[in-house]
């Protein structure tokens, strides 16, 4: 092989080589062919930042639905030698619960009010209707008349538990639709016969806040925000106690609002007795009974064991007050009880039970 050819081969070589390695290169890091250069990061670990928690999906879905609402009465002034009428203006929150207009908000929010009127959070301001309320529940509910109402997402049965996170959205202190998180401490029953055993959150609830929504992480509506825990402080001046805060539980305020629309008001049959269980046996048994009230005229005794009524077997207090509760006032229904190793079977007839009795009991 001549000088030339050996000088030709040993220049040819690295010129192959490095066609090659820039095709390899061009194959496998593609940034070359945009002229972006090497990425260096290729050659360090993945660090991806992880997804954000948030429930804005929940609350687009819910916000809207919740309302401002202030309440205006004329009261008389008690001034000496004056005797003027002034406006007060009360504040609190609704929830739009119905795409024809209805409203659920606090009965104290609206009581004795004169005028009513809601503000949507898509700037219009409505004048309210009061179709009626519970006292028993402190709740009201109101219709507006409007289109393009933007509905609260509800479920028939939210099944809350301890621990689920929940949020609470309305307008404390005027200051404008504000939401605040917690978790559920304490779920409430969905009962007629039972008063006060609301949904207990630490899910902050301020002045403005009653009659508000409290969703659940989806949006759902859990319940309609009541107040705050209040206690007395060493001078007997009333206080709120921080993270203990009230909600009527959502299927309770659904029955109580359904049958305002239906009848104007809520009514609920009751005997005028209580009682409790027995560990490990069927019944219940009494352990109050109020003078003069139907359970009293039929017949009904402390220690008495109720163990059916009109039929149906005694398995919970709870669950037996309902059904009385729910049983329409006038009829008559048969209570069999154990009284003394005999069984003893009564008739009674449902009286109807008013909000002084439970303020009384």
């Amino acid at each position: 092989m001549s000088l030339f050819s050996r000088i030709l081969i040993a220049l040819i070589k690295p010129i192959m080589l490095g066609i090659v390695v820039a095709v390899i290169l061009l194959v496998f890091f593609p940034e070359f062919r945009q002229g972006s250069g090497l990425n260096l990061n290729f050659f360090k670990p993945n660090q991806s930042i992880p997804p954000r928690i948030s429930y804005y999906d929940a609350l687009e879905q819910s916000a809207p639905a919740v309302v401002n609402i202030y309440s205006i009465s004329l009261e008389n002034s008690n001034r000496i030698f004056r005797n003027r009428a002034y406006e007060r203006t009360s504040l609190g929150s609704g929830v739009i619960m119905s795409e024809d207009g209805y409203l659920m908000t606090c009965y104290h929010v609206i009581k004795n009010a004169d005028s009513i009127y809601v503000a949507l959070q898509d700037s219009r301001l409505l004048q309210a209707q009061l179709i009626g309320f519970d006292e028993i529940t402190d709740l009201a509910v109101l219709k507006v008349f409007a289109e393009d109402l933007h509905v609260m997402p509800q479920m028939e049965e939210p099944d809350l538990r301890v621990g689920d996170v929940v949020m609470a959205i309305g307008n404390p202190l005027d200051l404008g639709q504000t939401i605040t998180s917690g978790i559920v401490s304490r779920t409430g029953r969905n009962g007629f016969s039972n008063f006060f055993d609301f949904v207990q959150t630490d899910a902050v609830l301020n002045q403005g806040n009653s009659g508000g929504a409290l969703v659940d992480s989806n949006g759902y509506l859990v319940g309609i925000t009541n107040a705050n825990f209040k206690t007395l402080d060493n001078r007997r001046r009333v206080t709120s106690v921080d993270g203990v805060n009230f909600a009527v539980p959502y299927t309770l305020a659904r029955r109580v609002m359904d049958e305002i629309i239906t009848n104007g008001k809520v009514t609920r049959g009751q005997l005028g007795f209580s009682g409790k269980e027995i560990g490990g046996a069927q019944g219940i048994v009494v352990d109050s009974v109020m003078t003069d009230s139907p359970a009293d005229q039929a017949g009904l005794q402390v220690n008495d064991v109720l163990l059916s009524v009109n039929g149906v077997e005694v398995e919970s207090a709870a669950k037996t007050l309902d059904m009385i509760a729910e049983t329409q006032p006038g009829s008559e229904i048969t209570l069999v009880v154990s009284r003394n190793d005999r069984t003893i079977s009564m008739v009674v007839v449902v009286g109807e039970l008013k909000p002084q009795m439970i303020a009384r009991g």
